[in-house]
């Protein structure tokens, strides 16, 4: 389970920094639903992490109201 966790979060990380170079440079970006399905399945340490590093999504109230409360969820569920 932690090789899964640490794995699909350094993917959102990962997904998060690709995403903020594809908005500097105009191309086609990574949808948000990808974004948000990637921490509502266990990657919302990295979202988070990636929004805080990279100044990406932090204005829209889909990231920064929903990532945290998902991983305030995990939280609890892996406790």
């Amino acid at each position: 389970m932690y090789l899964y966790l640490s794995i699909i979060n350094a993917a959102a990380l990962l997904i998060m920094f690709l995403d903020k170079q594809f908005a500097k440079q105009h191309t086609r970006r990574i949808p948000e639903a990808v974004l948000l399905g990637t921490a509502l399945s266990g990657g919302s340490l990295g979202i988070l992490l990636g929004m805080a590093l990279f100044h990406h999504k932090t204005r829209k109230p889909k990231f920064y109201i929903s990532v945290p409360l998902m991983l305030a969820a995990q939280c609890f569920l892996l406790l």
